[in-house]
């Protein structure tokens, strides 16, 4: 279609400001962006719509239209609802770049113009995307009678003969048609998704896994009630969904192209309204959250604790178990010089709370999306998740609550389930299943269950509880990927508890479980609150110069010894520790004879001058191993 076009569709109701003379411009598209540099997400021919979040001063005009003529866009539409009207230096840039300008009246939600453009663009060049277009209303109602993105999914299958599946930043299924996308494939296509989005790549992004080539793009918020754009890269790369699509993109035609833009577009109004969704959980989180950190009484907190069972675990009909987990995103400064880089601290805590919200989602639940059942709190750098545990049978004592916590009566007085609707368990499954469903997360295992499945056997549907490790372990490396090389993610994990007295306690141990994770290596790391009972706790709050001159005094001699003569000496002093100094067993596991095994833990001693015979000087090895 023509910018003309647009000019003369009255509902539409945009003003021409400059590029009179430009108005046979052809429009290929729509993108709604705040971006100062969008043009990673440019193709040309685009018909860019700004809410003008980007314009802090007079001298951002200049480049922001200088980068939108160099990508080719068609022209630019800005709206006056953030500051009335367009600014004077706005229209001497577009005049100079010989860019058509329009002013978009804030009684137009961008929505329309979206809308509007992807129907005319989409009826010209592919008819089968008209009938896309006929139900994106249907994707803006709420409920099962929307339809939600399986509607265009459906249509792209039907109609263009195109797989395609709505994936998470984790590669969760969120929507397919058809057949569903393995779990391991998804986190493989978000893992490549999120590194070519980290690097600045132009979407979509090819990838080819297992001899089949699929072509990723991006899927994000648009229209006016959306969420601003993000002005780095990092603040949005972990949140946002993308389209999968089973074909190799790189050889489309314009045409193709744009279709498959515009059904991203269409999409990303489902994953709005999913995210407004989540107000009134976040909302509870951060009421208990307030509640549990000013040290009010129990009987207030298990009012609140009261209000959000029902929301978060519905058909319920008592209140259940509670996990407290603690997560927190660190990024190094931005680069200012890489793609999306801009100056200042990006703040962590909204980029933890979408993230912990993801990780804690259960695939396996059919239906509203299980995230309903996720109540997640940001506060500072942390995001704070209040997870619900469906009631299970005979209960044990919680390993960070009140010794009043197993007592019957104090649980009645604080308005939660006696002792026979509670239980600590300790080996679960990752995120909890609503009663009755019988599994928990996907992301997490149970016994006998591969992570990412969601699939458990009997006996771990009896254990709805969080285990850290399991958490993590299916979405360790598409996280890792959009973590890139100076982002880093640490989540710490408490006991369940079945009274409001322990949340108190189930807090600090998810913190601190979460400070031990921190000081592993690695992008992403998770403790749980069973590690708190070792020395463990203790090793991440050593000083760092502590740590180096403890280590360096009795492992480098051994370390330089096995440069030298490749000894093995380190290997052989951890053997023996695990072996707890059994000198039978030890040598066993070596492969060694006796006698070479006490040739070279002499020489260890005399390297060091200690004596392995004496449990002081074992404990210390053992500390340094555990430090280095």
């Amino acid at each position: 279609m023509r910018l003309r076009a647009l000019l003369e569709t009255d509902a539409l109701g945009l003003r021409l400001l400059g590029g009179q003379d430009e108005l046979d411009r052809t429009v290929r598209g729509v993108m709604t962006t705040d971006l100062r540099d969008p043009s990673r997400y440019l193709s040309g021919g685009e018909l860019v719509l700004t809410g003008l979040a980007w314009r802090r001063d007079a001298s951002d005009s200049e480049p922001f239209v200088r980068i939108l003529a160099g990508a080719g866009v068609a022209g630019l539409a800005a709206g006056e609802a953030e500051l009335g009207d367009i600014p004077a230096d706005l229209v001497e840039a577009c005049d100079h770049h010989r860019l058509p300008l329009f002013a978009v009246h804030e009684t137009v939600a961008f929505a329309t113009i979206t809308e509007h453009v992807v129907r005319q663009v989409s009826g010209e060049r592919a008819g089968d995307l008209a009938a896309v277009v006929d139900r994106h209303r249907r994707l803006m109602t709420s409920g099962p009678a929307g339809g939600g993105p399986e509607v265009v999914l459906d249509l792209l299958t039907s109609d263009l003969d195109l797989r395609a599946w709505v994936l998470s930043p984790t590669g969760r299924q969120i929507a397919g048609a058809g057949t569903p996308l393995p779990g391991p494939l998804g986190a493989t296509l978000a893992g490549h998704h999120l590194a070519a989005t980290r690097t600045g790549r132009r979407a979509p992004h090819r990838a080819a896994v297992a001899g089949t080539a699929y072509s990723l793009f991006p899927i994000r918020n648009a229209g006016r009630g959306a969420v601003p754009a993000a002005r780095d890269v990092r603040e949005s790369v972990l949140s946002d969904w993308l389209l999968a699509v089973e074909a190799d993109a790189s050889d489309w035609p314009a045409a193709r192209l744009d279709l498959l833009q515009g059904v991203t577009q269409l999409i990303a109004v489902e994953r709005d309204r999913r995210e407004a969704a989540r107000t009134v959980r976040r909302r509870l989180a951060q009421e208990v959250l307030e509640l549990v950190q000013a040290g009010a009484a129990p009987a207030e907190i298990a009012a609140r604790l009261r209000v959000a069972a029902p929301v978060l675990l519905p058909g319920l009909g008592v209140a259940p178990q509670w996990q407290v987990v603690v997560a927190r995103v660190d990024w190094t400064a931005a680069d200012t010089t890489a793609p999306g880089g801009v100056p200042g601290d990006i703040a962590g805590g909204p980029v933890a709370q979408a993230l912990l919200e993801e990780i804690l989602v259960d695939p396996a639940v059919s239906g509203p999306d299980s995230a309903d059942r996720i109540a997640v709190a940001h506060t500072g750098e942390e995001a704070i998740a209040l997870v619900p545990l469906p009631a299970g049978p005979a209960p044990l004592p919680d390993t960070v609550g009140d010794a009043t916590d197993t007592d019957t009566d104090a649980d009645a007085d604080a308005g939660l389930p006696a002792d026979g609707d509670g239980a600590v368990r300790e080996t679960g499954t990752g995120a909890p299943a609503a009663a009755g469903t019988g599994t928990g997360t996907g992301a997490g295992t149970g016994a006998g269950a591969k992570p990412g499945t969601g699939a458990a056997p009997a006996a771990a549907s009896q254990d709805p509880a969080l285990h850290a490790d399991a958490l993590l372990a299916a979405v360790r490396e598409p996280l890792s990927a959009g973590l890139a090389d100076d982002g880093r993610l640490t989540l710490g994990v408490s006991a369940a508890v079945h009274s409001a007295e322990g949340l108190r306690g189930a807090l600090e141990e998810a913190r601190h479980a979460r400070r031990v994770a921190a000081a592993r290596p690695g992008r992403v790391c998770a403790a749980g609150h069973h590690e708190l009972a070792s020395h463990v706790l203790l090793l991440p709050f050593v000083p760092d110069d502590v740590r180096r001159a403890f280590t360096a005094r009795l492992l480098d001699p051994l370390r330089d010894y096995d440069r030298r003569h490749r000894a093995e000496l380190i290997e052989t002093l951890e053997a023996f520790l695990d072996c707890d100094g059994s000198w039978t067993r030890c040598a066993a596991r070596l492969h060694l004879h006796v006698n070479t095994l006490r040739y070279r833990v002499g020489r260890i001693e005399q390297l060091t001058g200690r004596d392995l015979s004496r449990l002081e000087d074992k404990l210390d090895f053992f500390l340094a191993l555990r430090m280095s």
